[in-house]
């Protein structure tokens, strides 16, 4: 759908709306919406992230930003910009803490105004692609998430599991979620897929393996690929580098690059 006729809202110039879910903390969510948005930056595609883990945003420490202060213009919010290029820009309760080590103890209506607001009063710009990146679950804040951003051009989800089972089994209740509230899954992501060895990247499934491919398979949706867990992955996202551009080298640059490629590859079918 598209917004009401003669109506501008601050998501009028957001080409596609995608949404990271996972029905489990700790499978790295933040980490995939991090990497993708600085994979399509290299595309040559202007990224935005809206941050609506309220009680655990991490994305301003990933960009290394958190000490960075919303303003306020005539349309609203003015996200945190990420580069002086303007190419990725976020927003995050992060930085509306007045300290950085506040909890956000609150209850869902709360939470709920906040994330509409999130929607509803910041002044995005143009942006090709809005990543929104979603606390784990299948509750209040999903739910009022995808009733807000259902009026505008909303591409879909992808969903990060790790290749446990029990990360399988919680992904697979995500999956629900989506049939139920009419979001089309664009693809399962299986993160921390083996750990790479800093000294002869050799891959090791610490873990398992294929968990999330079976489920895609099982499910009917794609599958995206499988990103290892590197330390390199984690000491830029702890750094705020830009992995993509220092370990061009690493098995997990190929992985994130060809999910960034399969979203361009479906919104351009979707376009034409």
């Amino acid at each position: 759908m598209e917004e009401a006729a003669g109506e501008r809202t601050n998501l009028a110039g957001v080409r596609h709306i995608l949404l990271v879910l996972s029905g489990k903390g700790g499978v790295g969510k933040s980490t995939i919406s991090t990497q993708l948005a600085l994979a399509l930056r290299h595309s040559g595609r202007r990224v935005g992230i809206m941050d609506v883990d309220l009680c655990g945003p991490s994305i301003p420490r990933m960009f290394q930003v958190q000490d960075s202060d919303v303003h306020q213009c005539d349309s609203g919010w003015v996200p945190v910009y990420v580069d002086q290029d303007k190419s990725i820009s976020l927003m995050s309760i992060g930085f509306l803490l007045e300290k950085p080590d506040d909890a956000v103890v609150w209850r869902g209506p709360k939470k709920n105004a906040l994330i509409k607001q999130f929607v509803a009063d910041v002044a995005w710009g143009d942006l090709d692609f809005l990543i929104v990146d979603t606390p784990p679950g299948t509750s209040d804040e999903h739910i009022s998430t995808v009733e807000a951003l259902r009026p505008h051009k909303l591409l879909g989800a992808i969903l990060v599991t790790t290749p446990q089972a029990v990360s399988v089994g919680d992904v697979r209740r995500e999956l629900t979620f989506c049939k139920k509230t009419g979001l089309r899954v664009l693809g399962i992501v299986e993160n921390m897929s083996g750990f790479v060895c800093p000294h002869c990247s050799e891959c090791t499934n610490i873990f398992s393996k294929g968990g999330g491919e079976e489920l895609a398979k099982h499910a009917g949706v794609p599958f995206l690929g499988c990103v290892p867990l590197d330390p390199q992955l984690s000491q830029s996202s702890e750094e705020g580098r830009d992995f993509i551009q220092d370990f061009p080298k690493s098995p997990a640059f190929p992985a994130l690059a060809h999910i960034a490629q399969q979203i361009l590859d479906g919104t351009s079918q979707q376009s034409s």
